[in-house]
């Protein structure tokens, strides 16, 4: 009986395998399920994990990896958005629309040639009626180059004492210098998170306005009732008098917006509109404005006009030019309001026009992704005279930026509009959206940044490379391509501590650091970025990736190096490399070769969730194969000399 076994096992382990594979499938169906459920609902947070999951697989669907890249952008997760849409948009069945939403992604990534390339790929497969929005994205990047060449007279400073790593927005000046903000809270509110982000809810807050420079200094909750919910509270605005408060919030309610996707239902909470009143010194009861609909759309954003009399609010409702439009509504003679107005075309668009701020009676100002702009929302103004709004005026850069700028507010006593707040999740920030207060200055204060890229082995020049100025948080501050001599210039409003960064297809980039003492007479010293180029057999050291003793968990100073690496593989699509860990030579053999292994894997696996294919990458780890200097077995070193030996680097096994 024993020599019939080894025959029937063949059998058996495929029934076994058949088994798997179907308990496999199953797995993976049923988190497929939840994802575009999570997707379908906007809890965009959630489903981007799920994801990540099911595009971390050989064969991994098209449209799981769409999912994921829209995820990432509606996080306003630039980075990651632009590495899924770069995969994306090379698969042959491909849908023409990821084409635009990588297009704008580089615009609010700041790269605004190859932004304009891809977006004039989208052009060329467009219908012709079809096509103004892109023509007007295009004019955006060109727009965008020469603003941030030839910034305007404002600086821009991060109201960090009350911003934090999630988001602030929509500063508004209150009498006795007080200013009220919407923020998230760390955490959660009451243990809910919103699915969107993955932060929680949106609470109203309190902060002091210095008379001297406008900084912002402290953070507390706003005393009102709406702002104890369990859903979003904010923005909030008032009239020219102060007392009347318009606050947006989510609606609480059981009622809520139902959509049907194949079949399935799907609820999501619109927003809706209250007004609150203080008479005699006291606040009322907030009002439920009169055009809310929260089965059927969003009402928020509310702005009123100096003399009260108008009454500006964002709407998603049926009759607009399409996504949020700004509409209004009049006062009667008996105290309500009349019937609600869509503001027109010279305005509104097919994308989203937010944030509406009046300063007078006939200025607005706005918040819109529709007409010419640097990336995502932009800041406008427009002038009414009789009936008509004037073109939309960009308020350029450093107002606006390659991310999203929105909600603008005034602090000038003399009405001049030379100081206020913006909001912006611009790279500069300390994570989400920020708080940025402003300022006009005299143009003759800017500094000056400027240099050349060059071929590190040839010495040529090298036109057409992208340099990329950060600030000492290591956040963007600038991007430009260089010129046809190789050159570059930045304008900024002040000396300080930048990091300069060249990058090319092809190439290993160069950094170069600035300290205020390399500014003299407005200008600092020129210049020099060596990029080397990525050549097969080619080793590079990834510097400064440290590692807690003995663990292989990827910190987040390491994170930010491997974020480097991230951006090479993206920029070069066909690069396949080694990714290797070296450890010191205290130790066994091989525990280091263990913990080295374990330790490259992690930075594969980090590269994996940020978008680059496995298949491009082997883990290797050397344990102390492959020493740098003398610091063998038994030979006393320095823990600098130690130090050396311990170190991660990538070889360049195909191009």
């Amino acid at each position: 009986m024993n020599l019939r076994l080894p025959a029937r096992l063949p059998g058996l382990m495929l029934i076994l395998m058949v088994l798997c594979l179907q308990m496999q499938a199953q797995e993976i169906s049923g988190l497929r399920e939840r994802a575009e459920k999570f997707f379908n609902e906007v809890q965009y947070s959630k489903a981007a994990a799920l994801y990540q999951i099911l595009t971390d697989t050989p064969n991994a669907r098209l449209e799981d990896m769409e999912h994921l890249a829209l995820c990432y952008k509606k996080m306003n997760n630039y980075a990651d958005a632009e590495i899924w849409y770069s995969r994306i948009v090379k698969y042959p069945d491909s849908k023409i629309e990821n084409l635009f939403n990588y297009g704008e992604i580089l615009k609010a990534n700041a790269n605004y040639v190859k932004a304009k390339d891809v977006l004039q790929q989208y052009l060329s497969k467009m219908s012709r009626d079809k096509k103004k929005r892109v023509q007007i994205s295009i004019a955006g990047c060109d727009s965008a180059m020469l603003w941030i060449s030839n910034p305007t007279d404002y600086t821009i400073r991060n109201e960090a004492r009350i911003n934090t790593p999630v988001s602030e927005f929509s500063a508004f000046p209150l009498e006795n210098h007080r200013v009220c903000f919407t923020g998230e809270t760390p955490g959660s509110v009451k243990g809910r998170k919103y699915g969107w982000t993955g932060r929680s809810f949106l609470r109203m807050y309190l902060s002091r306005r210095s008379e001297i420079d406008d900084s912002l200094s402290e953070r507390k909750n706003m005393s009102l009732h709406l702002n104890r919910g369990l859903h979003h509270i904010g923005p909030v605005s008032t009239n020219h008098a102060g007392d009347l408060y318009l606050i947006t919030r989510s609606h609480f309610g059981r009622a809520s917006k139902v959509t049907k996707i194949e079949g399935k239902k799907y609820r999501t909470r619109n927003m809706e509109l209250f007004l609150q009143r203080k008479i005699g010194g006291k606040w009322q009861s907030p009002d439920y404005f009169a055009y809310n609909d929260v089965k059927k759309y969003s009402v928020g954003h509310g702005a009123i006009s100096k003399n009260g009399e108008t009454l500006y609010f964002v709407s998603d409702m049926p009759g607009g030019q399409g996504g949020a439009d700004i509409w209004y509504t009049e006062r009667q003679k008996d105290g309500q309001w009349g019937v609600c107005k869509n503001i027109g075309t010279s305005i509104n668009t097919p994308g989203d026009e937010l944030f509406p701020m009046m300063i007078s009676n006939d200025t607005l100002y706005f918040s819109s992704d529709g007409h010419p702009g640097m990336g995502g929302l932009d800041i406008y103004y427009s002038v009414k005279a009789g009936w008509r709004w004037s073109t939309p005026v960009n308020l350029k850069y450093p107002i606006n930026s390659p991310g999203d700028d929105f909600s603008i507010s005034f602090t000038d006593a003399c009405n001049k509009h030379e100081s206020g707040y913006l909001s912006s999740n611009r790279a500069s920030g300390k994570g989400g959206d920020d708080i940025y207060s402003f300022k006009y200055q005299n143009k003759e204060n800017l500094q000056i940044i400027a240099g050349t890229v060059f071929d590190k082995r040839t010495y040529e020049v090298m036109p057409g490379s992208m340099v990329t100025l950060y600030d000492m948080n290591q956040s963007i501050v600038a991007r430009q391509e260089s010129g046809p001599d190789g050159t570059f210039m930045f304008q900024l409003g002040k000396p300080g501590n930048y990091r300069l960064k060249g990058t090319k297809a092809g190439y290993y980039p160069d950094t170069a650091k600035l300290e205020p003492q390399d500014f003299t007479n407005g200008k600092s010293q020129n210049i020099s970025l060596y990029l080397d180029s990525l050549e097969k057999g080619k080793t590079f050291v990834l510097e400064n990736i440290h590692y807690d003793f003995d663990k292989d968990n990827i910190r987040r100073d390491a994170a930010i190096i491997l974020d480097g690496l991230v951006t090479i593989m993206h920029e070069n699509p066909t690069l396949v490399i080694e990714l290797s860990s070296h450890t010191d030579s205290r130790g066994t053999d091989k525990y280091n070769i263990d913990l080295s292994q374990r330790r490259a894997q992690s930075a594969v696996n980090y590269l994996v969730s940020h978008g680059i294919a496995r298949a491009r990458m082997v883990a290797k780890g050397y344990g102390e194969t492959r020493l740098v200097n003398r610091c063998k077995d038994g030979v006393p070193c320095t823990p600098a000399e130690h130090q050396q030996n311990r170190r991660t680097e990538f070889t360049v096994l195909s191009m």
